[in-house]
This record gives structure tokens, sequence and C-alpha cells, in this order.
């Protein structure tokens, strides 16, 4: 659905972007994270037509953004972090001049600003001046606004920042079912929780692209897999075993439980159980170590510096 090769931007000799190479499919939601100034919302700028790559190329909806760039315009919706609405005006005249903008019947505008309103828990609150929304409705108010045309594509960027909990639970509930519905979402955020829920694939970019991947598979390349063992009366003669077992690549003993490095827990883990439960161990309980995305992130910003 969307496709870049070689993307890349230049602001008066800076490069925002450099050489971006992607592939997003269709009714998936990508996460697209990196540091404040990494590029992410000069990407989206670019995907949407709204500024044009200095160097590359780009098809969004099978649109090329050099040569179809209406075509591409009316297939995406977009949230910025800092939407523009007309403060003096209600929520539903707002609406409606963005719906004209998009070329909807009047008929067909009235049906999707009251079913988006609805849906958003902001139909009640039509006829306010947008002026006294606060963030959270001012938010919601603009996700409305990208959706009215029903674009396959949408690109969201920071749409939870400065949310409180409730109403960052509304809009990624909503998200999750805009992609249900078969929607492909294209997801700039600082909240890695939140890609975590709501992501099947990420993206890091810190000018160039540093990862992509699920966000399982990244924590498999960095850290393995390690499965952690409580056992109520651990000794070291148990650790000494386990580490002695053939497909076993590390053990830590620590606090009353072994954290054990394998290749396939899901195989090895019951060979581990029954060589400490035969040496006497008591096993209280077997899970596996998960590295938060937090950690995931954090490791490749170290590694990109590094480099």
């Amino acid at each position: 659905m969307i496709r870049t090769e070689g993307l890349t931007r230049v602001f008066d000799g800076h490069t925002a972007v450099e050489g971006l190479d992607l592939e997003v499919h269709e009714g998936e939601v990508f996460g697209f994270l990196g540091p404040n100034g990494a590029g992410k919302t000069t990407t989206i700028r670019m995907l949407a037509c709204l500024i044009a790559p200095t160097r590359g190329r780009a098809w969004v909806n099978g649109h090329s953004v050099a040569a179809e760039p209406d075509a591409v315009r009316a297939s995406v919706g977009i949230l910025t972090e800092s939407p523009g609405l007309y403060d003096r005006l209600s929520a539903e005249r707002n609406l409606d001049i963005f719906a004209r903008l998009y070329g909807l019947s009047e008929e067909r505008r009235k049906a999707q600003i009251k079913r988006y309103l609805q849906l958003l828990d902001l139909w009640d609150q039509r006829d306010r001046p947008v002026g006294g929304f606060s963030k959270g409705m001012r938010q919601k108010l603009a996700l409305v606004r990208a959706l009215l045309h029903e674009p396959p594509v949408l690109f969201l960027d920071e749409p939870t920042a400065a949310l409180d909990p409730q109403a960052a639970k509304t809009v990624r509930d909503f998200i999750a079912e805009l992609s249900r519905e078969g929607r492909t979402i294209f997801l700039c955020t600082h909240n890695l929780d939140e890609a975590e829920r709501l992501c099947g694939r990420i993206a890091v970019l810190r000018t160039r692209l540093i990862a992509l991947d699920t966000p399982e598979n990244l924590r498999r390349r960095l850290f393995g897999r390690r499965t952690v063992v409580r056992i109520r009366n651990l000794t070291p003669e148990m650790a000494v075993a386990v580490r002695a077992l053939p497909f076993v690549q590390g053990v830590e003993e620590s606090d009353g439980q072994l954290t054990v490095d394998l290749a396939d827990p899901e195989a090895q883990n019951p060979l581990l159980v029954r060589r400490l439960v035969g040496l006497g161990a008591e096993v209280q309980y077997v899970t596996e170590l998960r590295h938060s995305l937090e950690e995931v992130y954090l490791t490749l910003m170290e590694e990109e510096k590094t480099a």
C-alpha cells in the first residue's frame, strides 16, 4: 500500500531523510519510531504530497507521489501532531468545510459527519465552538476530519500526544477498529507502549532507516530468548547441572531463580524443567523473559551511535 525507494529530503544542505526503502502492507498498522528530528514528520509530508522528495521515489495506494499527487492526496487522511482547526466555528461547521474540500455531496457530508462524531463521542458537542474544546476533543475531531472521505491510508502523527488516559484509550481503540476494517495506518509515535499494542511491524528511523521488523523479531535479534525458572529450594548444584545441558547457551543465578538462554524455548523448556525436577527442584513458575519495546528502541539507538 505504501512503498518507497531511496526516498530522500534535503533542506538547505541538511539531510532530513536519507535513502528510505520500505514497504507497508494493506491493512497494516505500521509503527514509525525515532527521536525528535529523526525525519518522521518529513517522511509523512513527502508521502502525503505536501512536500516533494529531493531524490527517490514513492507510491501510495498504487499512485506515484511524483506523477499522481492528486490521486495520492485523495487516498490519504492525515492527523498531524498539532492539527489546525477553526476555533470560532463549531465542530460540525469545521468538518463541513473540509468535507466540501474533499468533494463530498451534501447528503454524504451530513452522513459522514454524524457517523464519525458519534463513534468518537463528539456528536453532542457538534454545535460548540472548537476553541472551547479540550486537547483530547480537538484531537478526536481532527481524526474525524482525516476520515471524512474514507481514505484507505491514514497517516497519524502522535495521535495520543498530551491526551489523558481515557481519551488516549478511545483513540487507540478507534485506530485498532480502523485497522480491522482494512485501513492501512502509518503511525508515528513516541509512545512505545502504544506502538507495542497497535503495530504489527515497526521501523526505527534516525534520518536513515535503522531497523524494520516485528517487535518480537527485534527482541530476539537483540537479546535472544531467555527462560526464567523460579525455584523454591534453588542450590548451586542445580545451576551447575543446567549449565551442563547441551542446549543451554548461558545461565544466570539470582534471588532464587535461574535465567537460562535458549535457542528454542518451546522445545527445550520441558527438558530443562524435567532435569531440575529430577534434581529435587521445587519449581514455582517458568516464564519467558520479555524485554520491553523501550529496551529494544534504546538498544537500537545506542547501536546507531556507536556504528
